[in-house]
């Protein structure tokens, strides 16, 4: 079965860095498109990157871009969130998705636990 498990959460003050990894399983990892989405206290679920299949693009929501990095390993069958330049506002569990196929990149069938990112100083 799928299993997506997020790690690297925890608490960066404001300016600070976080790196995230996603380890996945059950499927064959290099044939999907694969992103990162978050969900802050009292809001919805928001989109925040996405990566290609093999990790030629990348896609970036307006709140994060030039702060984030989204890379993958296919190799070791893991996606990582490189978060630099954090703001109390990026504080929400975030969490490592499966795309249906390759695009839209926005759009999953399966999503992590999650890991908790907390920005404060």
């Amino acid at each position: 079965q799928v299993e997506l498990v997020e790690s690297g959460g925890g608490l960066a003050q404001p300016g600070g860095s976080l790196r995230l990894s996603c380890a996945a399983s059950g499927f064959t990892f290099s044939s999907y498109a694969m992103s990162w989405a978050r969900q802050a206290p009292g809001k919805g679920l928001e989109w925040v990157s996405g990566i290609t299949s093999d990790g030629t693009f990348t896609y970036y929501a307006d709140s994060v871009k030039g702060r984030f990095t989204i890379s993958r390993d296919n190799a070791k069958n893991t996606v990582y969130l490189q978060m630099n330049s954090l703001e109390p506002e990026d504080t929400a569990l975030s969490y490592c998705t499966k795309g249906l196929t390759e695009y839209p990149v926005s759009e999953y069938d399966y999503r992590g636990q999650g890991t908790q990112v907390t920005v404060s100083s």
